[in-house]
């Protein structure tokens, strides 16, 4: 900490690096306070009043939601593009070949491709979401010239956000997309604060205790688990042509992912709520009916847990297969000459790190998901609508700050050699 927070202070580019960083991030909250026209902003903020949907996808919008902005979409549709292209990846080899095989050339061939979807899914969903809040008397105009022009500069801010976002990454300050939607948070946190004092009921004070601990608990546990690492041990050998061995070992996260399954669970997770709250305005009546089965499936709260749950879990193992893959570190250890003791290198060592990697990741895709759903259990046991909301908020929060400083660190440490 000492060490790295000395290089912020002496070091010019990294003072340089962090600056474009803030700057980028507040050009993001200039962005987010430019409204959108034509919307009756009573309306908007009691439509949104205990609905859960709505506020969260105002997460990805960086608080551009509450006051109709023209980051209205947020980074919601560069999300579900970026988890369209990782499925991908299990499904067409020719796309994992890139992200694993074929370097940075690879890599930027994957996020062309992601910049390309975007486009689409910010009209797509920019214009559901206009026909949801049309039905329920938000817009005060329909016309069809308002509705295009709304259309084109949202999706043109979505694609603002995707590029401050990757410029952000690009410093290695931290990833951008996560940063942008920490600064969101952070910016709406007065307003939840104000809203949470001026409903406080001091006959729920033991109940506040409680949470307050409880959530202080989880953050602990974050922490925790996001530190905690198996250290599989390595042979090597110390110099070329040298019969002497250097023992070491290969560290692997406990929570490879971070907390990228509980964005990508919520951005799929609000899809079918935010498809059942678009054929709920249908002139068809069948239509109408499938919207109403869905809102009646996610309206049970326990259901609703599960498959949040479920979608973390499944997400933290989906995302750790993506960027872990056990052939290429048993290939990387051959090259460098190392070994696992007790494994032959190839096939077998490929194995043991795959059966390694699986069993830690289950731990950790468990707890992902128990820390994902608490909030909302809580919220349904203790009826604290703002729990649920509040909770994941600074769930994501707390892990995008860790992984902000370990890559501030590493900055520091590679400026220092």
């Amino acid at each position: 900490m000492q060490k790295t927070l000395h290089a912020l202070l002496t070091e010019r580019s990294l003072q340089i690096k962090l600056l474009w960083v803030l700057g980028l991030l507040a050009l993001t909250r200039v962005i987010a306070s430019i409204p959108l026209p034509g919307v009756d902003i009573g309306r908007l903020q009691t439509f949104l009043e205990g609905n859960q949907i709505f506020e969260y996808l105002a997460l990805f919008s960086g608080s551009g939601f509450n006051t109709f902005s023209v980051t209205l979409l947020g980074l919601g549709p560069y999300i579900t593009a970026s988890i369209l292209v990782q499925v991908s990846s299990m499904v067409f080899p020719q796309v994992k070949k890139m992200m694993h095989e074929e370097g940075e050339i690879g890599r930027k061939k994957i996020t062309q491709y992601t910049r390309i979807m975007t486009v689409p899914f910010a009209f797509l969903q920019g214009f559901a979401l206009m026909k949801i809040l049309s039905a329920q008397g938000i817009l005060t105009t329909n016309s069809q010239y308002d509705i295009f022009l709304n259309l084109v500069v949202m999706a043109a801010a979505t694609m603002v956000l995707m590029f401050i976002g990757e410029k952000i990454t690009e410093f290695g300050m931290g990833n951008g997309t996560s940063l942008i939607i920490f600064s969101g948070i952070a910016a709406s946190m007065p307003g939840q604060i104000i809203n949470a004092w001026s409903t406080f009921d001091t006959t729920q004070i033991p109940i506040y205790l409680v949470l307050i601990t409880l959530f202080l608990v989880v953050i602990a546990a974050v922490v925790f688990v996001n530190e905690s690492e198996r250290r599989v041990p390595i042979t090597s050998a110390r110099a070329y042509g040298s019969s002497q061995q250097l023992d070491t070992h290969l560290p692997i996260k406990l929570n490879q992912a971070g907390m990228i399954p509980i964005i990508f669970a919520l951005a799929l997770f609000t899809m079918p709520q935010f498809i059942a709250q678009y054929l709920a305005t249908s002139s068809v009546a069948t239509l109408v009916t499938v919207g109403t089965y869905i809102t009646a499936f996610f309206a049970n709260q326990w259901l609703y847990i599960i498959v949040y749950f479920v979608l973390v879990f499944g997400f933290t193992f989906f995302y750790t297969s993506v960027v872990v893959d056990p052939e290429e570190m048993s290939k990387n250890l051959h090259k460098r000459g190392a070994f696992i003791p007790g494994y032959r290198p190839g096939e077998e060592t490929t194995k043991y790190l795959g059966d390694v990697i699986t069993r830690i990741t289950f731990f950790g895709a468990a707890f992902l998901g128990l820390v994902a759903v608490l909030p909302i259990a809580m919220q349904h046991i203790t009826g604290i609508a703002a729990l649920a909301i509040g909770g994941t908020s600074v769930l994501i929060a707390v892990s995008t700050a860790l992984d902000t400083y370990k890559k501030v660190e590493a900055q520091a440490t590679l400026t220092e050699y």
